[in-house]
């Protein structure tokens, strides 16, 4: 019986992506390149099955591929600055208008003008600046996804609203992509805008949680519960209890509510801000007519238990740690 062969892997191509030609030159074919050896990357671009996926190598390497006025754009560029997104699924570029590249599997091309300062080089490659990038994504994107984007790029101090255009009157550092799609949503519904990431204080200005989205004239927090919050249920019920009993009233909505009751969402909102604040409705301590169980609300309900009014003097600094959720 015939022995199947044990495939070549010259050591060169075993520390970062090459491309087909370097394979050739390394004495590979495009033939022997189909085997489990190696791994497509994209149109021409390869690398060894047991090299670790790093972006920065794949980038690299597609810029040694691509021709010298190549910029990257977009998405990767996001990534290549900080944000949450896929650099590589496709890589972005630019080229000049006269250019003939085309997009090909694993690369997306698009032609446009490059003023020299919309482009600037960062670890060694070539991209636009993170101005630019967030007027690309708003031909392509939809405004919501474009302000996830800048929100993002905010809470890590990566732009100031100076760069953000027609964003910037709307753009806060909310502290994740569905915190910022809820604050769109009361947007688009035409609510008030709300705060975002408000330090909130009890009676006796003592610290006592931070806001995802705060009305302060209602006292009302809105608070997106992700996927974190089942595994944090304890600590988020003990910051909830905090919020309620220093006279805030709390309303919770997931990613379904989002996504799939917008309509229930802006309801219970409106609702909740037609209504008298505790603090204004009463100057002394209200028992509750029955106690209170957090872990049995359900997301998108008023949660309220009137106390005094707070002061707004004398606040002490929050602790440096957010009081997490």
């Amino acid at each position: 019986m015939e022995m199947s062969r044990t495939p070549r892997i010259p050591d060169e191509l075993k520390e970062r992506p090459f491309s087909l030609g370097e394979a050739r030159q390394a004495g590979l074919t495009l033939k022997s390149l189909k085997s489990r050896a190696w791994r497509r990357l994209g149109s021409e671009l390869y690398c060894w099955s047991g090299l670790a996926e790093d972006p920065w190598q794949v980038l690299s390497a597609w810029q040694r591929l691509l021709p010298p006025e190549t910029v990257f754009a977009g998405s990767t560029v996001a990534w290549i600055s900080g944000l949450d997104f896929s650099p590589t699924d496709p890589v972005e570029i630019v080229v000049p208008p006269h250019s003939g590249m085309r997009s090909r599997p694993g690369l997306s091309v698009r032609r446009c003008k490059m003023p020299p300062g919309d482009a600037v080089t960062i670890r060694g490659l070539r991209a636009t600046t993170l101005r630019r990038t967030f007027r690309d994504l708003s031909l392509r994107w939809s405004a919501v996804e474009v302000l996830v984007a800048i929100d993002m790029a905010l809470s890590r101090g990566l732009t100031d609203t100076t760069a953000l255009g027609r964003f910037a009157a709307i753009a806060a550092p909310a502290e994740s992509p569905m915190e910022t799609r809820l604050r769109w949503l009361l947007i688009q519904r035409g609510l008030p805008r709300p705060q975002v990431q408000a330090n909130l204080y009890d009676i006796k200005n003592r610290f006592v949680g931070r806001a995802d989205l705060y009305y302060p004239a209602a006292r009302l927090v809105i608070e997106y519960d992700g996927g974190n919050h089942r595994e944090r249920l304890v600590e988020d019920d003990r910051r909830q209890n905090l919020l309620v009993n220093a006279g805030f009233r709390l309303l919770r909505f997931t990613a379904t509510d989002i996504y799939n009751q917008p309509d229930l969402v802006d309801a219970q909102v409106r609702s909740a801000l037609s209504q008298e604040s505790p603090a204004r409705r009463s100057t002394s301590v209200t028992m509750p007519s029955r106690i209170f169980s957090p872990a049995s609300q359900k997301p998108g309900s008023v949660m309220s238990m009137p106390r005094l009014r707070t002061s707004s003097s004398g606040r002490v600094d929050p602790p440096a740690a957010r009081n997490s959720r």
